[in-house]
């Protein structure tokens, strides 16, 4: 029996323990009108950018936002699919996964998806765990290496929504997971199956979602993180410090980010007259506009005009059964007592 403020508690009834997938969201529709008000709440957001109000507000309303949404609206219209954004449809069979791979006790397990921006809103999907009587929540966001801007920003969503309850279930927060060792090898076994099926490039490159320069320098772990991922999957992968790169993507605005830039490593190995480069993004739980198009379009499009062969795209893993059993071990360990019948928790 779940408890809502006027009923009794009853630490018998197997209530459901949630489970909240996040990640960053989409546009509602690979349109300018969805693009601004996607946009409008992802830059928006004080965590992503970290510019005075002041000087944002006016720049982002009264240029970013009568720009960027058309060409941004081109760039997802590469990438829709029949069922919708990409990423959301991928985020519900994770989901499904993860819940077929944890219900296997007396417990039930529910678990929902709700992105940080656009729908499905991160308080909608609390809501929905709240109506099917979830008394515990575990909340997983799908970012491996944590960061502010990713990671924080998403547990920022949750606890404002939890400000508004009468009252609030247990809670439980995964910040990371990019040096499990599951994960790791679920990540070199998707490469190797690439390899077995179009031999080995001459260089693989790993790229990551880059954040500006200076928030690391303020103390976000991220690039320390993204580099002890990309160590440990090339070290599964047997690779020499000559066979592959970390690099870091998507920058925005004039301010420095994390370097290398993957643009420009691209070209200078395109330049170098590499035959082969395979690439891989090892930050991102699900395929999206910067891994199938910023990497498997313009990406290849970087390295080909400047001299070099073929860039092949090797998908994230998506919903690869050993990626959902990568991630029910991080939930299981966060879940421990969780999983067991009230009695079994509470022995008189």
């Amino acid at each position: 029996m779940a408890y809502r403020g006027s009923e009794p508690f009853d630490s018998d009834a197997p209530s459901p323990i949630g489970i909240l997938l996040t990640n960053v969201g989409s546009p509602a529709a690979p349109t300018p009108a969805a693009l601004r008000r996607y946009l409008a709440q992802f830059l928006g957001d004080e965590r992503v950018i970290e510019y005075p109000r002041w000087l944002w507000q006016p720049l982002l309303h009264g240029v970013i936002l009568n720009t960027r949404p058309r060409r941004s609206a081109r760039l997802y219209q590469r990438i829709w699919t029949a069922d919708g954004s990409p990423l959301v449809g991928i985020m519900r069979r994770q989901a499904a996964g993860l819940a077929a791979a944890l219900t296997t006790g007396d417990v039930p397990v529910k678990v929902v998806i709700g992105v940080r921006y656009g729908e499905p809103s991160i308080p909608a999907a609390l809501r929905e765990l709240d109506a099917a009587g979830a008394q515990r929540v575990l909340v997983l966001p799908l970012f491996p290496q944590y960061s502010a801007t990713t990671t924080a920003t998403s547990l920022d969503a949750v606890f404002d929504e939890l400000k508004t309850w009468r009252c609030v279930p247990e809670l439980r927060t995964v910040n990371r997971y990019g040096d499990h060792p599951l994960y790791i090898a679920a990540l070199a076994a998707s490469i190797r199956e690439a390899w077995a099926t179009d031999g080995r490039p001459d260089r693989l490159l790993l790229s990551f979602h880059g954040i500006p320069r200076d928030y690391a320098d303020k103390g976000d772990p991220y690039p320390d993180e993204c580099r002890r991922t990309a160590g440990l999957l090339a070290a599964a992968l047997g690779l020499t410090d000559e066979q592959w790169a970390a690099t870091f993507q998507s920058r925005f605005g004039p301010s420095e980010w994390l370097q290398p830039y993957t643009d420009e490593t691209l070209a200078e190995w395109g330049r170098a007259g590499l035959r082969r480069v395979d690439a891989a993004c090892p930050g991102f739980s699900a395929d999206c506009l910067e891994t199938t198009d910023e990497i498997g379009h313009e990406g290849a499009e970087t390295f080909e005009e400047a001299g070099g062969g073929e860039l092949r795209y090797i998908p994230a893993l998506n919903d690869r059964p050993d990626h959902i059993a990568a991630l029910a071990a991080v939930a299981r360990a966060h879940l421990i007592g969780w999983l067991e019948p009230a009695a079994t928790r509470f022995p008189l």
